[in-house]
């Protein structure tokens, strides 16, 4: 499945951006080029800036790669549940107070990538497995609907949307 064959029936509106940023590739695929592209993305940004914030309140490049991780975690439940044909709905989270409480700046950057690294084989795992009645289940989350599929090209997006306000911010 490719980005262009969700509907947007299958997501809050908010999450478009996201998945505008996302290559029309196979999900699968799409995981594998953030596994390519950001650990070499994060290893290119110099130790100097890792604690740099450009305004007062702002996240560090560190916190922001343990928030990538930290949603992909969320978002990849989200998918698990939904395939599962569970009709629940999912708490919402807070990132700020996931932020505040991940202690990223304590962690080196090897620590910081070994994990994404980690969470996104697993990602790619799962979403593989996944057959195409599983991706389009939905459910609800935080109040709005979302399919399997879409949580996991959200995921995609929301990296690459991120490693964008590294680049126009902090270098």
């Amino acid at each position: 499945m490719k980005p262009t064959e969700i509907s947007t029936s299958e997501y809050n509106s908010y999450y478009q951006h996201y998945i505008d940023l996302v290559n029309n590739v196979s999900l699968p695929e799409a995981l594998e080029i953030g596994l390519r592209n950001t650990p070499k993305f994060f290893k290119g940004i110099t130790e100097v800036k890792w604690n740099y914030r450009y305004a007062e309140n702002k996240w560090t490049p560190k916190d922001i790669l343990q928030h990538i991780i930290d949603t992909e975690r969320v978002f990849t439940y989200r998918a698990l549940y939904f395939s599962r044909a569970d009709s629940a709905n999912l708490k919402g989270f807070d990132e700020n107070i996931f932020a505040q409480n991940a202690n990223a700046n304590n962690k080196s950057i090897d620590v910081l990538l070994s994990e994404y690294i980690a969470v996104r084989n697993a990602s790619i795992h799962l979403f593989k497995n996944f057959d195409d009645t599983q991706l389009k289940r939905t459910g609800i989350a935080n109040d709005s609907i979302m399919s399997v599929a879409a949580a996991g090209f959200i995921i995609c997006g929301h990296e690459i949307h991120h490693q964008n306000i590294i680049n126009e911010r902090y270098l």
